[in-house]
């Protein structure tokens, strides 16, 4: 679940980490951890996205320039003409696309005979979210059928009183009730690093909700010292994406890869991990 990925992974490192320290010897061996297409810091995340949505030719440049002039990214809750350029690009511009994958195609289930039926999208908090993703792109209506299923929540000891319970993989409650979110991951980043923990951060190249661009942004404001400069790495002789490793932390990109990487590219994302735990740098050819 993208929305908490990119705060899970590293405030739970942070908490093993403190805890670790206030013993005379580790609890948990923690050494690194590694995330991807995650959520990071709510203004650089927001001017990512809507940037990446401009690059990629999903919006005109009049909405673009709307949006940047509307939107005040360095609040949570924005200004209704804010929420209405937002709106007009994902209703009118957007088209019915994987916004996940924006290159592969969309699920048809949710098609009408009046053209399509409007996502349902949310720019909350300065995150997108919508009802369907994943490749196979109907995956999530195939597991909403399938969890809802009477028989199934009974079997899985999920609804004990046997009245219909309509379960989502994502959940609006949580979105609108989940107050205590910290702005950005970055003074975490840092803690972690200068703790000398090993970290990478990667992202599938056509993610247009957590895309490439937001985090790019978002890393490059921890000023970290370069220590291998920009390079293709490969995987099968052919170009998996592109790094560049910094004192501390290493970012990849994996191309042609949306938003939950393994599923796309499920052999480089092994390579990408395998590298990972190896310790090594991605291979240059």
């Amino acid at each position: 679940m993208y929305v908490l990925v990119g705060h899970y992974v590293p405030q739970l490192a942070k908490k093993i980490h403190d805890y670790n320290k206030a013993r005379h010897e580790p609890f948990i061996n923690l050494k690194g951890f590694i995330v991807g297409n995650a959520v990071t810091d709510n203004y650089f995340d927001s001017l990512g996205t809507v940037t990446y949505w401009w690059s990629h030719s999903m919006i005109s440049d009049h909405t673009y320039q709307s949006i940047i002039s509307r939107c005040n990214f360095t609040i949570i809750d924005n200004s209704p003409s804010c929420d209405a350029a937002i709106s007009y690009a994902m209703n009118h511009e957007f088209g019915y696309i994987d916004q996940y994958s924006i290159y592969t195609p969309a699920c048809r289930a949710v098609l009408t005979t009046s053209n399509y039926t409007t996502q349902n999208i949310r720019f909350k908090n300065t995150l997108l979210r919508r009802r369907v993703n994943g490749y196979d792109p109907c995956t999530e209506n195939y597991a909403e059928s399938y969890y809802n299923r009477p028989e199934v929540q009974k079997a899985m000891h999920a609804n004990s009183t046997g009245i219909p319970y309509k379960w989502t993989a994502c959940s609006d409650l949580l979105i609108k009730n989940w107050k205590d979110s910290q702005f950005s991951m970055l003074l975490i980043y840092k803690e972690l690093i200068a703790a000398g923990l090993r970290i990478w951060v990667f992202s599938g190249d056509t993610d247009s909700v957590v895309p490439v661009t937001a985090t790019r942004f978002a890393l490059n404001h921890l000023n970290l010292t370069i220590k291998t400069r920009w390079y293709p790495w490969y995987s099968s002789g052919q170009v998996a994406g592109w790094t560049e490793v910094y004192k501390g932390l290493t970012f990849a990109t994996i191309r042609g890869a949306g938003h939950e990487v393994p599923l796309f590219q499920p052999k480089i994302a092994f390579n990408l991990f395998r590298a990972f735990i190896a310790g090594k740098e991605l291979p240059k050819s």
